[in-house]
This record gives C-alpha cells, structure tokens and sequence, in this order.
C-alpha cells in the first residue's frame, strides 16, 4: 500500500521508493494531528538542522506543502535497512494519500563551525 503512495516524480519520493523497496522499515502513526502543528514543528527542525550545516531533501517544500494543504495529517517515516537514509512521510488523515515527503541521511552529523 505505502509503495502506491509514493508515486511521485519529486526526489524525496523517488528515494523513499527505492529505500522501501531494498528491505527498509517503517512506522505510520495511528492518529492525525492538525496540519499547522507539524508544520510549525518542521519547519523549527528545517531552520535548526540548517545551523548545523545539514540540508534535508525537500523538507522546505514538505513543511509549505503540509501548511497548505491545512487539514490534519500522520506522519510516518521510513528507516532504510542499512540505516543510512531516513524519510519523513506526510499523509492525510486517513492516510489514502501522500501530502509530502522529506528525508536526509543517516547519522546526522553536525559539521564543525568555520
């Protein structure tokens, strides 16, 4: 089911494809949680992994994409099997539908300052 979902042309969709398909793990939530809360929250996480020099893929355009689409949404994530890639998923409530994707790889690790 999760494979129709990310059907999308995107990069972040196109790697969340590929993770799951090569054996990766994943979690949806069981309930929604208003659009403006997660986006509000990414959006915090965005600015604070950009201080550390670290550039999630299409997480920008995930938190614009949840705001707009302004009703509740799950989240979920998917955990590449060998632990290198990490993709947030937005779904809709009822989780029949991708909203948006984002990931980054795995470990985070903060670049030092210049």
């Amino acid at each position: 089911m999760l494979e129709s979902l990310l059907a999308g042309d995107d990069e972040a969709s196109v790697i969340a494809l590929a993770t799951l398909r090569s054996g990766a793990t994943y979690w949806v939530a069981d309930r929604a949680l208003p659009a403006g809360q997660h986006a509000g929250v990414f959006n915090r996480r965005l600015r604070r992994m950009r201080l550390h020099g670290l550039e999630p893929l299409g997480l920008e355009r995930a938190v614009q994409l949840v705001r707009e689409h302004g009703r509740p949404v799950r989240t979920g994530l998917i955990d590449a099997a060998d632990r290198t890639w990490m993709t947030l998923l937005f779904l809709t409530e009822d989780g029949s539908a991708l909203v948006a994707c984002a990931g980054w790889p795995l470990p985070l690790i903060r670049k030092p300052p210049l």
